[in-house]
């Protein structure tokens, strides 16, 4: 009798538990804080290294001050949790998906930046302007991304998955020589470049490489053979190890550390903005080419999370409030902000989507964005790690890609959209950037500029005309569209 009277009780205590348990699988549920915190950081983790590389990258690129890359670095953080408080709560009931999304600086825009930040800290002599120009068409982007928003049952059927896959799996391919040069060193692959990031060892030191390889090697090991938490951070665990073992090569700078303020935020246009036509013209494509990116991502998240496909008022509200956080982070001085993949994965894995989770890793962000100091001690991570910890996260990039190129039928036709616009692009730009640095500019620099200096967008463009231009048949199209 004691038995059967202890045994109920036991399943009365495990159902509820596991009603409490069904809180944090709602949207407006209401999960306790001890379930709340854990799954909000796990989210943290998952971004947090992913969203501040663009802003390295990209400051080395330009050669900006340790003060200016700081700030950079904090704006990401803080229009990141911005702008994913306006995913979760809409601005106007409209700008913004209300979903359960992560917003971060995206790379997707990192092979652009990087080349037009170089180019135009040279032409300007000014690195602060040379991030003027990438703002500048980042908010003339974000104009382009809100009108998207607004057609967006029309435009749509211009981006199939064969297009959009292979876009992005150039751009995994166009990030590999970043990795690597950073593995080296720096960003570029020279030793006055170097010294002049304040590095006491020239460009290919083998401390450098040993310092990235062991990195790359412990983000390989942690997500191809543990659980959990390890495999989900491996990109933040690996550089946490890698930054360890830099430290006795002299690698870490603690000094600008020490100077920097401990509660700051700059003003708004710090950077300025700069209004090139050639670099516009590639950010439009990028931000069009992203906003079909972004659908899918908020497509695997109502998939994955809620057993559903997303509504068209939430593809057309998470489209235009991607395109108001972006005009929104120009003014404020943050590279492009998208949604980050890696986040869509956690949901579609763990079914977690109480909005409560989601609110928190926001605030976390943008917390962490809201202290120079901080941001000041994630700016001392060497080059070496970021190179060896981002290039897995690269390669994933370059694999996805594949994942939306698959999703068709590898047709003739297919086959044909996906090689001529790789090889173009890819090929395209090696050449054209070997010959201007030769000092032989056969194109306009402002033609340069614009298709010359990344293959992403020069393979935009020639996936989107060849799709058009090649009829395409039953055979073509994906399996449920011709039914």
């Amino acid at each position: 009798m004691d038995n059967t009277k202890e045994n109920k009780q036991g399943l009365f205590e495990k159902k509820t538990i596991h009603q409490e348990n069904r809180e944090i699988f709602k949207w407006e549920g209401k999960p306790t804080f001890s379930q709340t915190f854990p799954l909000a950081m796990q989210h943290v983790v998952a971004m947090v290294a992913g969203c501040i590389t663009p802003a390295l990258v990209i400051s080395g690129a330009a050669g900006l001050t340790e003060a200016d890359r700081v700030i950079l670095i904090q704006m990401s953080l803080i229009v990141s949790g911005i702008s994913t408080l306006m995913m979760l709560f809409p601005l106007f009931g409209k700008l913004g998906a209300r979903l359960p999304v992560i917003m971060g600086a995206s790379f997707a825009y990192v092979p652009t930046m990087s080349a037009v930040a170089a180019l135009y800290s040279g032409t300007l002599n000014d690195p602060r302007q040379a991030i003027g120009v990438i703002l500048g068409a980042q908010l003339v982007g974000g104009v382009c991304a809100v009108l998207l928003g607004m057609t967006i049952k029309v435009i749509k059927r211009f981006f199939p998955s064969i297009v959009t896959g292979t876009v992005v799996f150039v751009i995994g391919l166009s990030l590999y020589p970043i990795a690597l040069r950073y593995i080296g060193g720096a960003g570029s692959v020279t030793a006055e470049v170097a010294m002049a990031n304040g590095q006491t060892m020239p460009w290919g030191s083998w401390q450098f490489w040993l310092v990235g390889g062991i990195t790359l090697a412990t983000a390989f090991v942690l997500n191809n053979f543990t659980k959990g938490i390890t495999k989900l951070s491996s990109v933040l665990f690996a550089m946490i190890i890698g930054y360890l073992i830099s430290i006795p090569f002299g690698m870490v700078d603690f000094s600008k550390v020490a100077s920097a303020d401990w509660l700051k935020v700059a003003s708004p246009l710090h950077f300025g903005l700069r209004f090139e036509p050639a670099v516009i013209i590639s950010f439009v494509i990028l931000f069009i080419v992203n906003s079909i990116q972004a659908i899918g991502d908020l497509t695997s998240t109502t998939v994955g999370g809620m057993d559903r496909e997303p509504t068209t008022s939430e593809l057309q509200g998470g489209i235009l409030g991607y395109g108001v956080m972006n005009i929104m982070g120009a003014l404020l001085g943050a590279p492009p902000t998208a949604t980050f993949s890696q986040n869509v994965g956690i949901v579609a894995t763990n079914k977690v989507i109480a909005r409560r989770v989601f609110t928190t890793a926001a605030v976390v962000i943008l917390i962490a964005g809201l202290f120079p100091k901080l941001s000041a001690i994630l700016t001392t991570v060497p080059y070496p790690v970021i190179g060896g910890a981002t290039l897995s996260v690269f390669s994933m990039i370059t694999m996805n890609g594949l994942k939306l190129i698959a999703k068709q039928p590898l047709t003739f036709r297919n086959l044909t959209i996906v090689g001529m616009s790789v090889a173009i692009g890819m090929g395209f730009t090696a050449v054209c950037t070997e010959a201007w640095n030769a000092g032989m500019h056969f194109i306009p620099q402002e033609l340069y500029t614009a298709i010359g200096t990344s293959p992403v967008v020069l393979a935009t463009i020639v996936a989107i005309v060849l799709n058009l231009l090649l009829k395409e048949t039953a055979a073509d199209r994906l399996p449920e569209d011709t039914k």
